[in-house]
């Protein structure tokens, strides 16, 4: 739920101020690739209840490309796989190329990764909260020690 504390975190406080502290020292900074509403509004809440920081959503590949460009270096990146009929890899490249780990989240698991991509995290829709936290785990202790 938006607004209330995190479950885990860095820094136990509460996440409305911590979404307008962008530079805040060892926050949990997180991009997102999303194209279907719900899922991504879902996805906004259990990132929020877990205490990461969102830093950029995209919804379409172009915005995904210039985010993972351009956005605050995030700690990881969850990205749908398929964006509006088109795939995220060549945002996946720009932010394996910033040192940004990527988590990809699909229906078809990892084997509906094309070859050089499946040693990566992979996420299976549907997914739930405890799905998520897992997945991000080993990112959340790395952000973590860096703060």
């Amino acid at each position: 739920m938006r607004g209330l504390p995190p479950t885990s975190s860095c820094h136990p406080e509460p996440i409305l101020r911590r979404r307008t502290a962008l530079s805040e020292p060892g926050s949990r900074r997180i991009l997102v690739v999303e194209d279907e509403t719900l899922v991504l509004f879902n996805l906004e809440d259990i990132l929020s209840d877990l205490g990461w920081e969102i830093v950029g959503v995209a919804m379409r590949l172009e915005e995904a490309r210039r985010l993972a460009e351009t956005a605050v270096r995030p700690d990881v990146a969850i990205l749908d796989v398929n964006i509006g009929g088109g795939l995220v890899f060549p945002a996946a490249e720009i932010l394996v190329q910033r040192g940004v780990p990527v988590v990809f989240a699909t229906g078809y698991g990892r084997d509906g990764l094309p070859p050089e991509w499946q040693d990566r995290e992979v996420i299976v829709k549907p997914y739930t909260q405890a799905d998520v936290e897992r997945v991000l785990q080993p990112y959340s202790q790395q952000a973590c020690a860096a703060g």
